[in-house]
């Protein structure tokens, strides 16, 4: 059995194990060594030795550094992966969740992922698409122990979301990531931007054209050619100034402690709307008003958590998604990314 290498030289063990004849059965059994892998053609720590260079390395570079098949590497990867999740379970008291929905292919194919915020680690990513069927097997497979401890769930506003946590968790408590809102925001932004370059002359337009990046990123993430042009962009267009304004600004909402305060702004805001016609912010606005109740919870000091957690995650997997290319296996795709979050025992 191959063990592990010494410098450039490798090693392979030869031993002896026992067969014995099971009179109850009537069948030969083979002795059991835990330092031998289930393989049987590698040591355990051989294996697990691979499955760690895998979280550093593609599994192609792995197969090349050990002289070792890519299906091999592949085989042994999630055997490590696998041993992994068993050994780091979902925490058996799970106070605050976060669920959102992950692109797998092209043509809207989603699946799930559910992350403990506490611990920032996703736990659980599955289904088929991200409806209300889909969402009820993260709850089935936690268990209704487990569910009756969790208090808080951070989600977008897609309603199978919010239907399924009140069916499993009647008094858990929703807040809507404020990443999904902004990002609405954004795209209201760059209605308005697609309306005044319809609207303006010609001359006026060569402002606006080439400027949707500049515009929607925050201005601390600008070169100084892209504060420049945007604040030619935003001298040249009062409509585009004001609505730029508005957008850096709603940000402020979820730094109130205060559900009142946090009214009190938004009411602010909102009244800026009303001479301005922005017809995609008016919009925006009447959306904010539907989902208040998920929206204004995080003022409470209990629901603080971080917000920012789901959105990394949705980027990490991206990562994953572009270092596994050409791997279309979701139960892989589901131990990379659970198994990422965990920390080498």
């Amino acid at each position: 059995m191959r063990d592990l290498d010494a410098a450039e030289t490798r090693i392979y063990l030869e031993f002896e194990y026992r067969r014995v004849h099971c009179p109850r059965c009537d069948a030969v059994k083979q002795e059991k060594l835990s330092w031998l892998a289930d393989s049987s053609r590698f040591t355990q720590r051989f294996e697990d030795r691979i499955g760690q260079q895998c979280r550093e390395m593609t599994i192609k570079r792995v197969a090349e550094l050990n002289s070792l098949g890519w299906d091999q590497v592949r085989r042994i990867e999630m055997g490590y992966m696998r041993r992994l999740v068993e050994q780091h379970p979902p925490a058996a008291n799970l106070r605050a969740i976060g669920i959102d929905e992950v692109s797998i292919q092209k043509r809207h194919t989603y699946a799930i992922v559910v992350a403990d915020l506490d611990q920032k680690r996703p736990i659980w990513i599955g289904g088929d698409g991200r409806s209300e069927e889909d969402m009820k097997m993260f709850y089935a497979e936690m268990g209704k122990e487990r569910c009756k401890t969790i208090e808080l769930a951070v989600m977008d506003m897609w309603k199978p979301f919010r239907n399924v946590a009140k069916e499993y968790i009647p008094n858990v408590r929703i807040v809507f990531d404020k990443f999904h809102i902004l990002r609405h925001l954004s795209d209201a932004l760059d209605a308005v931007r697609r309306e005044e370059y319809k609207r303006v002359s010609e001359k006026d337009r060569s402002f606006i054209k080439g400027q949707r990046y500049t515009l929607l990123s925050h201005k601390a993430n600008l070169d100084i050619d892209g504060r420049r042009a945007l604040g030619m962009l935003l001298k040249a267009n009062k409509r585009l100034n004001k609505a730029y304004i508005l957008k850096e600004s709603f940000e402020q909402l979820w730094d109130y402690n205060s559900a009142v305060w946090s009214l009190k702004f938004f009411e602010n805001w909102k009244a800026q709307l009303r001479w301005s016609r922005l017809e995609p912010y008016r919009k925006f606005a009447k959306m904010i008003e539907r989902h208040w109740d998920g929206i204004v919870s995080y003022c409470n000091p209990d629901n603080k958590v971080s917000l920012g957690f789901m959105e990394g995650l949705n980027n990490k997997i991206r990562v994953i998604q572009r270092r596994a290319y050409g791997i279309k296996d979701l139960e892989y795709l589901r131990l990379k990314v659970i198994t990422s979050f965990i920390k080498e025992p």
